[in-house]
């Protein structure tokens, strides 16, 4: 039970209502009490209340008028009907209108405070949510694209610059690190928001098809186009085309890219008549371009064409601070997705995510928790409910290498101490040196590892 939760007591009856109050005060409650409907509802939005109990029959205003009242003004906290008629038509009604439960009159308290903890339980993964929804549409000016950090503050903030602008953009990142988004973002977030956004993978197309998907063809121009067809510049017209994967590109292709890029026309494969186009251009890859234009994959011409204003995206390992955020976010939305009770991780389940190194990054977050979500028994996930690969349930044993016990016995202490340096040495390498990653590979606290390292004299 959360001992800051704050509770409103409403009944009409005095002893009852003092009685209530001063039992659940003393099992830590923070209560304010009021005798009549009326009150309650100018009470309403004034306070932040976890949960609500309400007698059903009130001066002035209903147990069941506050109920309705509570869920049109979108409070995040629960209400808790006490009647002292136990029929079916009531509770039915007080379950429609959104009640949490409701109890009967005599009260068995034990009874109410068992529904009051689980009550507030709920409260507060309901406020949770709803304070992500605010900073999302607040702070993260960008729907789906979340970050706190300064890494993803560097890419907003660019962001904001060009989204107005029709300048090319050319979105480097990881596999999985969100490139699309970014992309629909600048595009919606700018003036051509009410035009198309057409995207492209330019590796997922074979590349005799790839040619006639980007520029169309016309009726007979080979085996199977039996009607003319638009290509994507000539569909984004006015809006924005997305070439995800452009490092994947033919380099036949390429040349014709770059005349289309440079002239604003396109010819339909079989054609040779022109059709002229307005579009902005972002394109996207995993690839190394430099590296590519140095071995003759990429032509250096085009690379300049496309990376007139470069947008870098950090891996998530490089943004470790966003890890509870954007987890958060997953687990929410997975929830809605699957019908789920609003749910929450525990400290050690946080503790996991943010160890581990994800090379598949948001991606990879992403269809983590929503396998936790579809596999968890009841509403938190704990490290035992991630992936094995995340929970560090697999190979500790494997990475642990004890000596044999010699005749003459060894020093254990000296063992201990010895195999202590190794992890923490081994940590500090794989975290670059930030104590706090490291702290989180070996699943301590920060001035626990700053103390360990003290006492073993480590650097």
């Amino acid at each position: 039970m959360d001992h800051n939760a704050k509770i409103l007591l409403i009944d009409d009856d005095r002893g009852s209502r003092e009685g209530l109050g001063l039992l659940l005060r003393q099992e830590g409650y923070e209560v304010d009490t009021l005798d009549s409907g009326e009150a309650a509802l100018q009470a309403l939005g004034k306070e932040p209340y976890d949960v609500i109990i309400t007698d059903l029959i009130l001066p002035g205003a209903s147990g069941i008028d506050l109920l309705k009242t509570v869920k049109e003004m979108d409070l995040p906290c629960n209400v808790i009907l006490i009647t002292g008629n136990a029929s079916a038509e009531t509770a039915v009604e007080a379950m429609k209108e959104g009640a949490f439960d409701y109890i009967t009159k005599p009260i068995d308290f034990q009874k109410l405070q068992l529904l009051t903890d689980k009550a507030v339980e709920k409260s507060r993964l309901v406020a949770e949510n709803l304070y992500l929804r605010q900073q999302l549409r607040g702070k993260y000016k960008f729907d789906n694209i979340i970050g706190s950090s300064s890494a993803m503050q560097e890419v907003f903030t660019c962001m904001e610059k060009i989204m107005n602008t029709d300048s090319t953009v050319l979105i480097l990142g990881e596999s999985g690190t969100g490139k699309e988004l970014v992309a629909r973002a600048i595009h919606y977030n700018s003036h051509r928001k009410q035009k198309p956004f057409v995207a492209i993978n330019c590796g997922a197309i074979p590349a005799e098809l790839l040619e006639s998907e980007l520029f169309g063809h016309v009726r007979g121009a080979f085996t199977g186009a039996v009607a003319d067809k638009q290509g994507k510049f000539e569909q984004a017209d006015q809006g924005t085309i997305f070439l995800d994967e452009i490092g994947t590109m033919p380099v036949h292709l390429q040349m014709k890219l770059l005349r289309v890029l440079q002239e604003h026309e396109v010819e339909r494969v079989g054609s040779s008549k022109k059709v002229s186009f307005n579009v902005r251009v972002i394109s996207a890859t995993n690839s190394n371009l430099d590296e590519l234009v140095e071995k003759g994959q990429f032509r250096e011409d085009l690379y300049y064409r496309l990376n007139v204003i470069p947008v870098p995206l950090p891996a998530l390992r490089e943004r470790l601070e966003d890890i509870p955020l954007l987890a958060r976010h997953f687990l929410q939305k997975s929830c809605k997705a699957m019908q789920r009770e609003p749910m929450n991780f525990t400290g050690e389940a946080i503790q996991a995510l943010e160890a581990y190194d994800w090379p598949g990054n948001v991606r990879e977050m992403e269809n983590a928790i929503e396998r936790a979500v579809a596999l968890a028994d009841g509403l938190v996930i704990d490290r035992k409910d991630l992936p094995a690969k995340i929970s560090g349930k697999q190979g500790v044993e494997h990475a642990l290498h004890f000596p044999d016990i010699p005749e003459a016995g060894l020093d254990l202490q000296d063992i201990i101490a010895t195999m202590e340096k190794a992890m923490i040495g081994q940590a500090l390498e794989k975290s670059g040196g930030v104590k706090s990653r490291a702290a989180a590979l070996l699943r301590i606290n920060r001035t626990t590892l700053v103390e360990k390292l003290k006492r073993l004299n480590l650097q």
